[in-house]
């Protein structure tokens, strides 16, 4: 389980480290950094496959998700001291792991002025990096290995390659086996589509799937996974929480499957293509926070989009029992999702904007996780 999330110098997000729980709920107004922090951890998770840079550039470049205020927060017009860097960081009750991306140092006119160079990357036991804890270290190109005394590897690095996935050393194989398996199960959901071209509206192809893709393209296959795994009543309880004396179940033919729901006082099922798009919505949360085989980790971007009022506790309870099987972090506006769930035990993070960038609710220095980003 994941216990401390660390973000610095991304967007407003200047410096903010949060405690997490098996169930996190982080709300705030508009414009606090909220939708910040479920980037910045997607960002992170990319690290999973190696694509962090690709993901860095198709967002326009690592100078424009730089924090744009002073460097520590203080008067507008301050010279920056230190490196210009984004920094991201989790732990877990096994490993953790940071990484400093920096300004790559190329002739600005090159085609790649957009890619950000990988600066240090750390991998370390325990809740924070410190010397007496580190396993893995690098320090830009060049990467040692502890195995007792350090060792440093005759493999260089490139600026653009993380160790994540590019180290070939076979004596960090435990460790990054274990780091690529944790952000590589790390599962994002962010506003479904439900339009009427959605492909979770369509007939699919049906195979065995535990994860729902986030395109939803696979909503059937996910559902009957679910019920063919034997967990097809906490579905359907979810189901009649939200839709009283509603049931859906999973049509084939030909090897395609849809969804099809039967609502109380209807003669007839309804077709996924048919459903309002809030019942379609809750649906696609269904499967995505109840699948066959739990997540690690599971990220909502504000759940509650397109849903009415009264299907936000509906919602709630579905959170809490996947909280049960999975850590679950829910970054939401509606106050209903954010109450229920502290009631139910989660832990609550507000987050507040001010003019040294998004700072949490209450949070004090003896608060704050214990974190150390080393240097470069």
């Amino acid at each position: 389980m994941l216990t401390t999330v660390a973000i610095a110098g991304y967007r407003s997000l200047r410096d903010v480290v949060l405690p997490l729980g098996p169930l996190t709920v982080v709300t705030g107004a508009n414009g606090t950094g909220k939708s910040n922090l479920y980037r910045a951890l997607r960002l992170l998770a990319a690290n999973a496959s190696g694509t962090i840079v690709g993901a860095i550039a198709r967002e326009g470049g690592l100078s424009s998700l730089l924090w744009a205020g002073p460097e520590n927060g203080g008067e507008q017009g301050t010279v920056r001291k230190n490196p210009v860097a984004v920094k991201l960081g989790f732990a877990s009750d096994e490993l953790g792991y940071l990484v400093d991306l920096g300004i790559p140092q190329v002739d600005q006119r090159s085609l790649f002025a957009r890619d950000p160079e990988i600066k240090r990357e750390q991998v370390f036991a325990g809740p924070v990096a410190k010397p007496a804890t580190l396993l893995i270290d690098r320090l830009r190109g060049v990467a040692r290995v502890r195995d007792g005394a350090w060792t440093t590897l005759d493999q260089q690095l490139a600026s653009y390659e993380t160790i994540v996935t590019d180290l070939a050393d076979g004596d960090t194989a435990p460790e990054l086996l274990a780091l690529r398996r944790t952000l590589g199960g790390w599962r994002f959901y962010d506003h479904f589509r439900v339009d009427a071209d959605a492909p979770a509206r369509q007939p699919q192809i049906g195979t065995r799937s535990h994860t729902l893709a986030h395109g939803a393209e696979n909503l059937a296959a996910v559902w009957a996974t679910i019920q063919d795994a034997g967990h097809g009543d906490v579905l359907a309880r979810a189901v009649a929480d939200a839709f009283p004396g509603a049931r859906v179940r999973v049509e084939a033919a030909d090897g395609r499957f849809r969804l099809v729901m039967k609502q109380r006082g209807l003669l007839r099922e309804l077709e996924t293509a048919e459903l309002s798009d809030g019942t379609l919505r809750y649906l696609l949360l269904c499967a995505a926070l109840l699948p066959a085989r739990p997540a690690p980790l599971i990220v909502l971007n504000e759940p509650e989009a397109s849903l009415h009022p009264d299907l936000l506790e509906p919602l709630a309870a579905l959170v809490a029992e996947a909280s049960t099987r999975s850590q679950v972090l829910v970054v939401t506006h509606a106050e209903t999702i954010a109450a229920v769930l502290e009631a139910a035990g989660a832990t609550t993070h507000r987050l507040l904007a001010s003019g040294a960038g998004t700072v949490v609710d209450g949070q004090g220095m003896l608060d704050r996780p214990l974190w150390n980003w080393g240097s470069r």
